[in-house]
């Protein structure tokens, strides 16, 4: 009788973490992960990874303790234009035959008003990791109509150096700003 009261106690204990610890998977249609520089000091130019996944493991329903996991494929980078994406893929920028991937993995989640975080965690591109802070929005959550899941909608925007990174170092600010803005939306089905 013990045992079996351990055994159900157990299977109990288990069912209920996995309830509460949610993984939430970017929807690839719904989402994107963009970028914008500004080119000769005058004009931006914008491009996206179209090739990348997003986890994001909460167990608090306002996401206020998101663990945010991020891989991009370098070789999806799209500008619309193929030999501006052809020379961002060669050594002089992403080298994407020696790092065929970006990632990005959290290291904590900050309260900065309602809906809105503080996101911290490590960018690895190009070889090198550095630590990198977004700004993030819970959009909201609801069941999406045509698959009857549970959706919820987040926006990340912030700025890093691509100096930081060694991406496009021939190329100087007057040319290319170093900064970098980030901009990511996404849906996320649990």
């Amino acid at each position: 009788m013990k045992r079996a009261f351990l055994i159900i106690f157990a299977f109990i204990s288990l069912s209920a973490f996995t309830a509460i610890n949610s993984v939430w998977t970017n929807d690839d249609a719904h989402s994107q992960l963009g970028f914008t520089v500004t080119h000769l000091g005058i004009s931006d130019i914008s491009g996206t990874f179209d090739d990348f996944d997003v986890n994001i493991t909460a167990t608090k329903p306002d996401f206020s303790d998101a663990q945010v996991e991020l891989t991009a494929k370098t070789a999806s980078i799209n500008t619309r234009v193929a030999d501006r994406d052809n020379h961002l893929k060669s050594a002089d920028f992403f080298n994407v035959e020696k790092y065929p991937t970006l990632t990005f993995k959290s290291t904590g989640v900050k309260k900065a008003g309602k809906n809105a975080y503080k996101l911290s965690g490590n960018l690895t591109m190009n070889g090198v990791t550095k630590p990198v802070a977004m700004d993030m929005v819970y959009k909201g959550s609801v069941e999406n109509p045509m698959n009857k899941k549970q959706t919820a909608g987040f926006q990340v925007t912030g700025t890093i150096k691509r100096s930081d990174f060694n991406l496009g170092s021939g190329f100087p600010a007057p040319m290319i700003s170093d900064e970098v803005r980030i901009k990511a939306d996404g849906e996320f089905i649990q």
